[in-house]
C-alpha cells in the first residue's frame, strides 16, 4: 500500500502555485473513480490525498492550471497537466510534483 504527495511550482515566476485544483483518480473496471479533488496550500504542495493507503493499480493526478494561470492574468496553452501513473503493490511513497509554466509542463518522481 502507498501514499502519494504534490508540489506544485511555477517555474515562470519562480515561486510556488498556491490554489491549484487538483483531482486524484483511480482506473476501476467501471472507469475512473475521483478519489479526492483538494486545492495546493500556500506552499504548493498537498499531501491529503487519502485517509487509507493506496492499493496498487492505475491512477490519475490531474492539475488544473489554465485555471490557475487565468486567475494571475497569463494565457497558457495547456489548461490541464495530467500525471497517469502505475501503483506497484509494495510502491511506498509517491511524490510527483509539477514543474509549471504557460508555455510548457513536467513532472518526475520526487522523494
Amino acid at each position: 500500500m502507498s501514499s502519494l504527495s504534490t508540489h506544485i511550482l511555477d517555474a515562470s515566476l519562480g515561486k510556488p502555485a498556491s490554489g491549484v485544483t487538483l483531482r486524484l483518480e483511480q482506473q476501476t473496471a467501471q472507469g475512473w473513480e475521483v478519489l479526492c479533488e483538494a486545492l495546493t496550500d500556500a506552499d504548493g504542495r498537498y499531501n491529503g490525498f487519502s485517509t487509507a493507503p493506496l492499493a496498487a493499480g492505475r491512477y490519475r493526478l490531474t492539475a488544473e492550471i489554465g485555471l490557475y494561470f487565468a486567475q494571475t492574468l497569463r494565457e497558457t496553452l495547456y489548461p490541464t497537466a495530467q500525471i497517469d501513473f502505475v501503483v506497484a503493490p509494495d510502491g511506498g511513497h509517491y511524490h510527483l510534483p509539477f514543474l509549471i509554466s504557460p508555455w510548457s509542463w513536467s513532472t518526475y518522481r520526487g522523494s
